[in-house]
């Protein structure tokens, strides 16, 4: 009887005549299968056309190029030539300083509408969310068409709600005004329509990061008599820094690379206002004379910016987090 018990004791993979063998791992392929479609598609969709698109930055291609001639390889001719023309520092410091803008505004406006939706009743909250997410969904294209149309200069909306107002306010004749002739208020409405489209999926992200706060923390702070100004700061930036971190470099990423709203917006006749994204495309494709290199050139420095600018953002955050 005793033999019995001990041996209904005793551990799997434990005899009575020695230790337990160590089990046999088997290789685990499985997390790789798993991920190997997504690795696939990755590569074909975006990392063969960036190597190729690196190969022709290069060579000297065009139409004939296209027809089967073989491609000249040029150096770093195409480089020397974007650096070397005013246009490209232009178009840059028209992508630096929208970017920056444009950035901080999504975010501010983005906290500020998922603090508010927070304060809401669950029912109410995803009410207006669902609302406010349709700007978001909306496709690039008909957002620029909808901001063409508001600050057109005929009938557009803007122009007539400006004309209503006093005139020592804001002055007179904005309904003939054109918006799109200058680079400032050429961004500048580029600047609302990005912001306007991008602030909902920030404030969607904010509500579920503060969703996740213990409520007996915002119960202290208004026990201690702390502000609003003092809790944001102390409490929910603190707990929500990883989601503003995320947020910021995917802001920064997509703002970088705006082409269709400002190619909507302003075309390619008013070349002052060109950010890379629409300089690199009217050298490759604005003219007859095709210029593929030297607009995979443009293409290549946005791309590198970028990976910068990302690069040195997903550090900070990575080692925040290794700080906590």
């Amino acid at each position: 009887m005793l033999d019995t018990v001990q041996a209904v004791r005793r551990p799997p993979g434990r005899t009575s005549s020695g230790p337990a063998r160590p089990a046999r791992r088997r290789p685990r392929f499985g997390p790789y299968l798993l991920i190997l479609p997504a690795l696939v598609t990755i590569a074909v969709l975006l990392i063969w056309p960036v190597v190729q698109i690196a190969r022709m930055s290069f060579q000297k291609v065009g139409l004939r190029q296209l027809r089967g001639e073989p491609a000249e390889n040029v150096g770093l001719d195409n480089y020397r030539q974007i650096l070397g023309d005013d246009e490209f520092w232009t178009a840059l410091r028209h992508t630096l300083l929208f970017a920056v803008v444009a950035v901080a505004a999504t975010l501010v406006v983005g906290t500020l509408v998922g603090l508010l939706l927070n304060r809401l009743g669950r029912r109410m909250s995803a009410f207006v969310a669902g609302g406010v997410l349709v700007a978001w969904a909306t496709p690039p294209v008909t957002a620029a068409v909808i901001f063409a149309w508001l600050f057109g200069t005929t009938g557009g909306l803007v122009g007539w709600f400006l004309d209503l107002l006093p005139d020592w306010l804001v002055g007179g004749g904005w309904q003939n005004y054109n918006w799109f002739s200058s680079p400032l208020p050429d961004y500048t409405v580029l600047t609302i329509c990005v912001v306007w489209m991008s602030f909902p999926f920030v404030a969607v992200s904010v509500l579920a990061g503060l969703r996740t706060v213990p409520g007996e923390l915002y119960e202290a702070a208004r026990v201690d008599g702390s502000s609003a100004w003092n809790t944001f700061w102390k409490i929910t930036f603190p707990l929500l820094r990883p989601v503003f971190g995320v947020l910021l470099t995917m802001s920064v990423i997509w703002d970088f690379r705006v082409f269709t709203q400002l190619f909507v917006l302003s075309g390619l006749a008013n070349s002052d206002s060109f950010n890379l994204s629409l300089y690199g495309y009217s050298e490759a494709f604005g003219s007859l004379n095709a210029k593929y290199g030297l607009g995979s050139a443009i293409a290549m420095v946005l791309t590198v910016l970028v990976l910068i600018v990302t690069a040195f953002y997903t550090r900070m955050i990575v080692r925040q987090e290794g700080v906590r």
